[in-house]
This record gives C-alpha cells, structure tokens and sequence, in this order.
C-alpha cells in the first residue's frame, strides 16, 4: 500500500506500491460476507460490490482527473459518489488505493485497442481501426486520459512498476506485429516504438489539450462531423507516413 510522508519541503510524497492490491471486491467479500451463503446470494452481492465499487470509481476519476491526488479527498469523493466516508472506506482501505484502482481502470481501457494487433491483419486496416478507437475513448473519457497523463508528468509514482510490466510487455508484443509487417514489406521501414508513441500523442490530444482544440476550431469531437475529420485525417497523416513503398 502506498503511503504519504513528509520530505525536507514539507510537502508530502508519495511512496510506490511495492505490491499489488487486491481487488476491492474479492477483498470485501472475503473480509465481510457472511461464511454461510449461496452461488445466487454471493453472485448478487458481487454484483452489488461491483456496482458500488463502479460508482465511487466513476465520482473519484472526475475529482482526481481535476485536482489530482493531494489535492482531493477521501469525504469529497464520498459526497461526489453519494455515499458515506465509512460506506466509501468498505470498499477502498484507503485514497492512494482508490487511486490505484483508477489508473488500474484506466490502464485496461487505454491498452485495450492495441491488444487486437496481430500479424494476419492487414496493417493499414489494423491502424486506422485502433485510431478511431483511441479518438473514441478521447472523446468519450476525456477526464481518463487527462487523468493517465497527469500521473505521466508527475513520474508515474504510483503507476511507474504497472508500466514496467504490463505496458511494456504489451508494447513490444505489438511491435512484434508491427515489425513483422514492415519485413513482409506490408508497411514502409518504421520504428515500432515511435510509431507507438505517435499514434498516442495524436489521439490522445484531443482529450488533453481539448481546451486548445476547441479555442482554435471552436469545435469538439462531440461534434459528430468534426470527430469524423479528425478520424479521417489523423488516419491520413499516419498511413500515408508509413505506406510501403
């Protein structure tokens, strides 16, 4: 569990999980569920955990997102989530831990469309798709990936061993792919990881300087034709980039 001291400034710092956290479920259920019960009364009272647990999830990104981790609380989170401190620490030990479980959430969503990579897909369908996934979760999560880069900036402190392992396995599984299509000559000579790291950046402005986007266009990708242009010409600009020769 990751915990908060106090450094030579006087401002408080953030140690990193040293280890996995149970998830909240299995945890409240193990600790609080009465032994005696059936298949049906637990697989509803999982349900119940996991709707509660979705909503706190939910009041917390919206805060964090905003505020950050120091500069939010346990009791506004509670009130955000319409629940009590004491119903909200039932399902998290504590706010470093809920915020874990955020970025957690987080992480599977954002990783999610590169998973589909595979050497038998054509790779300019492959790209374009993952393009106009990753505009959709910028358009419909934009407070997550504000969030995700926030943690970024701020060195990943409690986030830095999750991407050591699984984002970095992932990455170079999918530059596997990548690399393989350049050598079947299905893609120009690019570099995976820089491939990778643009298709991020592109899409991911959208949500992160979505205040700059709009002061400039005076539009959102809420607008149903402008997130199409973006698709499009984001799709452009990185097939065309890459094309085989």
């Amino acid at each position: 569990m990751a915990k908060t001291t106090g450094s030579s400034a006087g401002k408080p710092t953030t140690k990193p999980i040293s280890k996995p956290v149970a998830k909240p479920s299995q945890r409240v259920l193990a600790k609080r569920a009465p032994a005696a019960r059936g298949p049906a009364a637990i697989n509803r009272r999982l349900r119940q955990i996991e709707d509660k647990r979705s909503v706190i999830l939910a009041a917390a990104l919206g805060l964090f997102s905003r505020y950050g981790l120091h500069g939010t609380s346990i009791d506004q989170v509670a009130a955000r989530a319409d629940v009590s401190k004491s119903n909200l620490l039932y399902y998290f030990a504590n706010k470093e831990e809920l915020y874990v479980c955020v970025l957690r959430d987080l992480l599977t969503v954002w990783l999610e469309p590169l998973r589909g990579f595979s050497v038998e897909q054509d790779p300019r369908e492959a790209i374009a798709d993952y393009i106009r996934r990753k505009l959709v979760i910028s358009r419909d999560r934009p407070d997550a990936s504000r969030l995700f880069c926030l943690e970024m900036i701020q060195g990943a402190p409690l986030l830095r061993d999750e991407l050591g392992r699984e984002l970095r396995d992932l990455v170079e599984r999918k530059s596997e792919v990548i690399r393989a299509w350049v050598a079947a000559g299905k893609l120009g000579p690019v570099d995976p990881h820089h491939l990778i790291f643009a298709l991020w950046a592109t899409t991911q402005h959208y949500a992160d300087f979505g205040v700059q986007v709009q002061a400039i266009t005076g539009r959102t990708l809420d607008d149903p034709a402008f997130f199409e242009q973006a698709v499009e010409n984001v799709q452009r600009i990185v097939l065309q980039g890459i094309a085989a020769d």
